[in-house]
This record gives C-alpha cells, sequence and structure tokens, in this order.
C-alpha cells in the first residue's frame, strides 16, 4: 500500500484535477457532465468547497504530482439539508483500489464532521464496483437506487445512494 500524502486543494491544483476529471466526464457515465470543466471552472469549484465543506488532493509519495482529489459540497440547496453534504472522489486512472481513494476520504470526512457536517452522501451510477467497494469499506450503507435516471453514452443510467454518519451522535440537534 503506498502512502499517499493528502492536502488542501488550492488553486494551482484546478489543471491536475481537469485532467483527473476529464476522462471521467468524456468516456464514463461515473460523471452525468457532457462537457469536461477547463481548470477555470475547477478553480471555482475548489474555492467554493473550501469555504463550507473542503477540497483535498493526493500527491505520489515521491513527488508532489496529484494522482486523485476527493470533496464536499452542498447536498440540497433548501436550509434543512445544510448538515447533510455530497461527497466525491476521483483518481487518475489505474490507480483504483491502490488506497488513494481511502487516503482522501480519510483526511475528508472527519475535516466535514468538524466544519458542523453531520451526513455525507454518496451517488455512484451504476454498475461502478470500485465506487461501491470504497463507500462500503468506508462505512456508508445503501439507501436507494434511483433507476433510469441519467441518460449518457446512448443509454439510461442508474445511480446508487449511499451514507454514512459523520459524528457518533447522529441523532443529537445540530448546534446553529
Amino acid at each position: 500500500m503506498t502512502d499517499w500524502r493528502v492536502r488542501d486543494a488550492t488553486a494551482d491544483d484546478a489543471d491536475a484535477c481537469a485532467a483527473i476529471y476529464a476522462p471521467y466526464v468524456r468516456d464514463t457515465a461515473i460523471s452525468f457532465e457532457l462537457v469536461p470543466p477547463d481548470a477555470d471552472e475547477l478553480a471555482r469549484r475548489i474555492a467554493a468547497a473550501q469555504v463550507g465543506h473542503a477540497w483535498l488532493v493526493a500527491t505520489a509519495p515521491d513527488d508532489d504530482r496529484v494522482v486523485g482529489y476527493a470533496y464536499g459540497s452542498t447536498f440540497r440547496t433548501r436550509e434543512a439539508y445544510r448538515h447533510s453534504c455530497e461527497v466525491s472522489v476521483y483518481l487518475e486512472p489505474g490507480l483504483r483500489r491502490g488506497g488513494a481513494g481511502r487516503a482522501l476520504y480519510q483526511a475528508l470526512l472527519p475535516r466535514l464532521a468538524a466544519r458542523g457536517l453531520r451526513l455525507a452522501l454518496a451517488g455512484m451510477a451504476l454498475p461502478n464496483e470500485a465506487s461501491v467497494g470504497l463507500h462500503t469499506a468506508l462505512g456508508f450503507e445503501p439507501v436507494g437506487t434511483f433507476r433510469r435516471v441519467g441518460w449518457k453514452h446512448g443509454r439510461w443510467h442508474d445511480v446508487a445512494w449511499m451514507q454514512r454518519a459523520l459524528t457518533d451522535t447522529p441523532d443529537a440537534p445540530p448546534a446553529d
């Protein structure tokens, strides 16, 4: 297992994040975006995530090359959802099941909890055994599947949803 270094993302990481994300957008249904966002858009997303959630990058242990990223974002915009967030992780092709995704989430989830978030939700287009396996290994539980909800690459795709409490007392009222 590689010792991945994980740190907060900055605008300087936007090019690397855009390069990692582009094949997911272009070539798969893992992302439901249809056009890969450019580095300027990724820099905007990084800045927005750092305000109320977090955006982290993993770098290879032998250099500072960004090999993956994970972030938390707004789950829904209505006020009652403010203590829940959606999480996502993306890795360079060929790095799945190498521990980088786990390292990113193990740093991200406590950071989100420290910011007052209580529940993390992850949606994944199916089939995606690697993502389902990662989320299950990190304590996420399945909560449902939206059938034929996204149209991409000439066919319909299902999206499975999983969730995980970020605190030991998920039923306690939030401290507003």
